[in-house]
């Protein structure tokens, strides 16, 4: 299996078909992390599916002069991506002019993500993830929030196996844990 920066350089050289296989392994995980991230009174109509599509077609363009420095350098952009576009969708519902449906009809319900660990606990926990290494905050964003195997955690950190990306997780994990204590 070809790495992120392989097919990167790919890219670079106007292959499509290199183009076609980053998205094909980029935007399952994007598709887990962006689910629940835009609130319900925000959505509208779209889906997950279809912000994360937006995003990384706003995104291609600049896949031939991107940088990949590290092997989750991509995942990191496109998750960046996703969650601008998130933001956007979130500011445009905001400056509906006055006596929109949006003042009358607010869910004030917290997302899925926001019921599983409650509001002050995500918040502490992406000050806590924003405390760690980057290598760190890569793998647990990895197997955590994106939910890749350690098959995948390994490519992504550019770890030798699966063993040597649970490894580098589960010590992620535990200062992470520190961090938030």
């Amino acid at each position: 299996m070809e790495t992120t920066i392989d097919l990167l350089a790919r890219v670079k050289g106007g292959d499509n078909a290199a183009v076609a296989e980053l998205m094909e392994r980029s935007v399952p995980p994007l598709r887990r992390w962006a689910r629940g991230r835009l609130p319900p009174w925000a959505r509208g109509d779209a889906e997950t599916q279809d912000l994360v599509q937006d995003a990384i077609v706003r995104t291609l363009p600049r896949l031939a002069t991107f940088e990949a420095f590290h092997p989750g350098a991509l995942q990191a952009f496109l998750r960046q991506a996703v969650n601008n576009h998130i933001i956007d969708l979130v500011r445009k519902v905001q400056r509906r002019p006055p006596g929109g449906p949006s003042e009358n009809v607010v869910d004030a319900a917290p997302s899925p993500l926001e019921r599983a660990i409650g509001r002050e606990g995500l918040e502490r926990y992406d000050a806590a993830l924003q405390q760690l290494t980057p290598a760190d905050r890569e793998a647990i964003v990895a197997r955590i929030e994106l939910q890749q195997s350690y098959e995948e955690v390994a490519i992504a950190l550019g770890k030798p196996n699966a063993n040597a990306a649970r490894a580098a997780v589960t010590r992620a994990l535990a200062r992470l844990i520190d961090a938030m204590s």
